[in-house]
């Protein structure tokens, strides 16, 4: 876990400046992008933003404003918060570990813990990443191109995303779509559709089919019926008697 954090901070230091040379350094890629031909009536302005200019001071104003005091407030408490009794109540840390205390020890002053900071792994490995980003994009800006040449099955698998996306979306993702089409066909339209409501009413029409040839609306039909029913009800009283 630890060698993996500070891999973690030498790519975030390279990808973040990556990122800043190639936006504020470098040439001016926002002036080779295609001219937008669509009409102009009713716009009045005909300059459609490509420029850099500068945030109004309704943005960057209240970013200083909040930039400073920030300052001086992490200075005058960072002692108190890490060495202190701030967290006191809210964060334990079992007795076995003595991270807090080797903090309390060695950085009991905010010039101290920024100059201890000198000597640690992760602000070198910071460091590394923002130098080498520096060489790749400011000072030899071909190179990448030809490390991604040179390198380039480790480029497909990192475009890909270690095929991540595909594996999700070609054997997870369809795996439940395929257990979600065979639940719908065999549970919702099968089952519940089928048997349960359009069996229900074909059930009952087969029935209604049968008991309708009984009501033919002649009156000897009835009295056959009532007689066959006497017979049958006199048949099982003597039966039973």
């Amino acid at each position: 876990a630890k060698f993996a954090v500070l891999a973690g901070v030498f790519i975030t230091a390279f990808y973040s400046f990556r990122m800043y040379f190639l936006v504020f350094h470098g040439p001016e890629r926002f002036r080779n992008r295609p001219v937008d031909h669509h009409g102009h009536d009713g716009h009045g302005d005909h300059h459609h933003g490509g420029e850099p200019h500068e945030s109004p001071a309704v943005v960057w104003v209240p970013l200083v404003l909040l930039a400073i005091p920030s300052l001086f407030i992490g200075y005058l408490t960072v002692a108190p918060m890490l060495a202190g009794d701030y967290f006191e109540g809210a964060i334990h840390v079992s007795g076995a570990h003595h991270a807090m205390e080797e903090v309390a020890h060695h950085a009991a002053h905010p010039g101290t813990m920024g100059l201890h900071a000198f000597a640690t792994w992760p602000f070198w490995l910071a460091l590394a990443g923002v130098a080498l980003a520096w060489f790749l994009y400011l000072k030899r800006p071909e190179l990448p191109g030809v490390i991604a040449a040179k390198a380039r099955p480790l480029v497909t698998i990192l475009d890909n995303k270690y095929y991540f996306d595909w594996f999700n979306e070609n054997v997870i993702a369809r795996a439940a779509r395929l257990l979600g089409t065979g639940l719908w066909r065999a549970g919702d339209r099968a089952l519940i559709d089928g048997a349960l409501v359009n069996g229900s009413a074909l059930t009952i029409r087969w029935a209604a089919g049968i008991v309708r040839r009984v009501q033919t609306g002649f009156l000897y039909t009835y009295a056959f019926w009532m007689v066959i029913g006497l017979a049958v009800l006199l048949g099982w009283y003597l039966v039973a008697g």
